[in-house]
């Protein structure tokens, strides 16, 4: 337990930053199990209109610092690659 009202105040931000990260992080997942279930459901041209909305939030989580740039890179390239692979 934090003693000093330093560290008793900085609990209490990690808390809150913690709770805030993951509602980014579970958003992101959101996102690209919509693409995802498009992409399972052989359907090109909503699992690429799912892909445009989820690129961006993808990008902005970089930007947020919650993912790293390779890691967001990756999950888009990956994901790409499937949508593209549709026939």
């Amino acid at each position: 337990m934090a003693n000093s009202k330093q560290a008793i105040k900085r609990a209490r931000q990690n808390v809150k930053r913690r709770a805030h990260n993951m509602a980014l992080r579970s958003k992101v997942r959101t996102y690209v199990k919509k693409v995802i279930a498009a992409i399972e459901a052989d359907d090109k041209s909503t699992a690429t209109a799912a892909m445009k909305v989820a690129e961006p939030v993808i990008d902005s989580m970089v930007n947020k610092g919650i993912f790293s740039k390779n890691k967001a890179a990756r999950h888009k390239r990956r994901l790409f690659a499937k949508v593209n692979a549709l026939s």
